[in-house]
C-alpha cells in the first residue's frame, strides 16, 4: 500500500505543531500576558492533547476515521486563526485546549492507518519514518517565524493553510478504514508494581518536555531576543533531541538502559546550569542548548523502551495508553510550575528547574541500577523513536509474540 500521502500530510502537521508552540509563547509575551497565564494557556494544549488521546477511540467507532479527521483537521484551522482575531489570554487558553484536542486525535487516526499499512516486518520501519518526519518537521517549523512579523497576523494564516493543505493527501489516500481495536487499560497501580523506574522516568521526562516545547520560546523571548534567536534556539534544542535518539536508543539496547538514562540525565543537568548563565543569544548558547535538548528529549524513548521490558507481551498496546496518561498528566503541571518559578525567581529559574528534575532522574536511575539486578537480555524490547508529548505507539506498534 501507499502511505507516502500520509507521510506528505504529516510532515505539513509537524511543520505547523512546530510553529505554533513558539509563535504563540513567542506573541503572548510580546502582548505582556501576565507569566501566570502563559504557563496556564500552554498548559491547555496539554490538557487537550490528554483528552483526544483518551476519547479518540470512542469518537473514532462511532462516525469513523475519515470524518474524525476531516472534522478535527476543520477545528484545528480554525482555532489558530481564532488566536489572531482575539487576542486574549483565557480565549487562547481555550483555543489551546481545542488545539490539543484536534491533533492528538488526528495522531491516533493517522497512527491507525499506518497501523493497518504495516506488515508485522515494516512496522519497525514504518514507525521510525513516521516519528522522523514528525520530529523533522517540529523542528523545521520553528524556523517558519522567520517568514513573517509574530506580531502580525499572517502566521496564524500560514498554519491555518498548513494544516488544512495537510488533510487533503490523508484524507484521499486509497487506504482501507482500519479497524479500533478495543483493549483493556493497564493501570498506573500495575505498571508501577512491574517498573517503578519506569513511571517515575515517564514523569520526570515528560515534565522537562512540556517545560520546553511550552515555555522554550517565551523564556527566549523575555532574554530578548530577536525572531530569528528565537527560532534559532528551540531549533537546537529539538534538533538535538532528534539527531542522538537513535544513538542512545541502540546504545540502551546494548548495555542496562539505566545507565544510559542516568548518564544523559546527569550531562543535560550539567549543560542547563551552564545555559542558565548565557543570557543572550550566542552561538555557545546555541551549541548548550542542542547537547541539552539532545540528552533531556532523548530520555523519553529510553523510559517507554525501560518500561516495556518489565511488561508482559500482551500488556504492551493497553499499557501504551497508561504511559500517555501518566505523561500527559505530568505535562499539564511542567509550563504552570514553571511560568510561576520563572515569575518568582527570574529567567534563570528556566534552566535551573529543568537541571533539578533530571538530576532526580539521574539520582533515581544510578541508586536503581547500583541496587537491584539488571533484567537478562533476551527479555527487552528494541528502543525505537519517541517524541515527548506524542502519543507515538498509542495505536501504531509491533505485534506482539505470545509467551
Amino acid at each position: 500500500m501507499n502511505i507516502w500521502p500520509l507521510f506528505m500530510g504529516l510532515s505539513l502537521i509537524g511543520l505547523a505543531v512546530g510553529v505554533q508552540g513558539s509563535l504563540l509563547g513567542y506573541r503572548a509575551e510580546l502582548e505582556g500576558f501576565p507569566d501566570n497565564l502563559i504557563g496556564l494557556l500552554m498548559s491547555c494544549y496539554f490538557a487537550g492533547f490528554l483528552a483526544g488521546s483518551i476519547m479518540a477511540p470512542g469518537l473514532i467507532q462511532r462516525v469513523g476515521h475519515i470524518r474524525i479527521f476531516a472534522a478535527l483537521s476543520a477545528v484545528a484551522s480554525v482555532t489558530i486563526l481564532i488566536h489572531a482575531l482575539y487576542v486574549d489570554p483565557w480565549t487562547w487558553a481555550f483555543m489551546r485546549l481545542l488545539t490539543g484536542f484536534a491533533f492528538s486525535c488526528i495522531y491516533v487516526v493517522s497512527e491507525s492507518w499506518l497501523n493497518q499499512a504495516a506488515s508485522n516486518e515494516t512496522r519497525g520501519q514504518i514507525l521510525a519514518i513516521y516519528m522522523t518526519i514528525l520530529l523533522m518537521g517540529i523542528c523545521a517549523g520553528q524556523f517558519m517565524l522567520n517568514l513573517a512579523d509574530p506580531a502580525g497576523f499572517q502566521l496564524f494564516i500560514l498554519i491555518s493553510v498548513m494544516v488544512s493543505v495537510a488533510a487533503v493527501p490523508i484524507l484521499l489516500t486509497a487506504l482501507t478504514t482500519p479497524p479500533i481495536e478495543e483493549h483493556q487499560r493497564v493501570s498506573i497501580a500495575h505498571i508501577w508494581r512491574r517498573a517503578p523506574m519506569g513511571v517515575m522516568g515517564i514523569v520526570l521526562s515528560q515534565w522537562c518536555a512540556s517545560v520546553i516545547f511550552g515555555m522554550g520560546a517565551v523564556y527566549a523571548a523575555k532574554l530578548g531576543m530577536s525572531v530569528g534567536e528565537v527560532a534559532s534556539f528551540m531549533a537546537a534544542i529539538m534538533g538535538g533531541g532528534m539527531i542522538l535518539q537513535w544513538p542512545l536508543g541502540k546504545l540502551s539496547d546494548m548495555v542496562d538502559r539505566r545507565w544510559v538514562m542516568g548518564g544523559a540525565s546527569i550531562i543535560a543537568a550539567v549543560v542547563a546550569v551552564f545555559s542558565s548563565q548565557e543570557l543572550i543569544a550566542s552561538t555557545r548558547l546555541y551549541v548548550l542548548a542542542f547537547v541539552f535538548g539532545g540528552f533531556s528529549l532523548s530520555l523519553y524513548p529510553l523510559v517507554v523502551a525501560l518500561t516495556h521490558d518489565h511488561l508482559r507481551p500482551h500488556e504492551s498496546v493497553p499499557a501504551s495508553g497508561t504511559i500517555i496518561l501518566i505523561g500527559g498528566l505530568t505535562s499539564v503541571t511542567g509550563p504552570i510550575s514553571v511560568a510561576f518559578w520563572m515569575q518568582t525567581w527570574g529567567l534563570q529559574s528556566f534552566f535551573l528547574s529543568l537541571a533539578a528534575g533530571l538530576l532526580l532522574m539521574a539520582v533515581i536511575s544510578i541508586w536503581r541500577v547500583l541496587t537491584i539486578p539488571a533484567l537478562p537480555a533476551e527479555y527487552k524490547t528494541e528502543a525505537t523513536l519517541q517524541a515527548a508529548t506524542t502519543p507515538v505507539g498509542s495505536v501504531l506498534h509491533a505485534e506482539d509474540e505470545e509467551e
